[in-house]
């Protein structure tokens, strides 16, 4: 299962720690199968650390990650110091990504999706638990067995969210 692999979570800080702090809730509830590297809980960085050293150890940490989840909210796609830098980071280690939408959409969102990843193999999903437990365990798989011509956003069928009850 994926989740013993560590998950890096990128999200805009400023307005989507609500849902980041969810997953951190589901990940702390002892009947949820759910984990992720938690890659913000940055010690000892400080609001004192420049943007290298913040940098230097964010890559240590993608470095060390088997995939990444990155929340998409209405002003994702206009980050760039550090999201859009975290996102190039994982296409440069080759980390499968998997787009959570938090407008509920179960495909891309041109509307909020950063542009760096459009064209990217990249799966989006909605932010459910069920349906991000699923990419966990089958997407880092599918990833690692396409063709490396293989570009485009990526989705899950009706029957795969029917099958999951969502």
């Amino acid at each position: 299962m994926s989740y013993k692999n560590k998950t890096y979570v990128i999200f805009d800080g400023d307005t989507d720690m609500w849902a980041y702090r969810y997953m951190r809730g589901w990940r702390a509830n002892e009947n949820i199968d759910f984990n992720f590297f938690d890659a913000h809980d940055l010690k000892p960085l400080t609001d004192l650390a420049g943007e290298d050293t913040v940098k230097r150890r964010l890559k240590e940490r993608l470095s060390n990650t088997k995939q990444a989840i990155v929340i998409i909210g209405d002003s994702t796609k206009n980050l760039y110091r550090f999201v859009r830098w975290e996102l190039q980071t994982c296409l440069d280690l080759d980390i499968p990504i998997i787009a959570v939408n938090l407008d509920g959409s179960r495909r891309q969102n041109n509307d909020f999706c950063p542009a760096i990843i459009r064209d990217e193999y990249v799966v989006y999903i909605p932010f459910k638990l069920k349906i991000i437990q699923h990419a966990l365990d089958n997407f880092p798989s599918e990833y690692h067995r396409r063709n490396l011509s293989d570009k485009g956003p990526r989705f899950y069928n009706e029957s795969i969210y029917k099958q999951l009850g969502i």
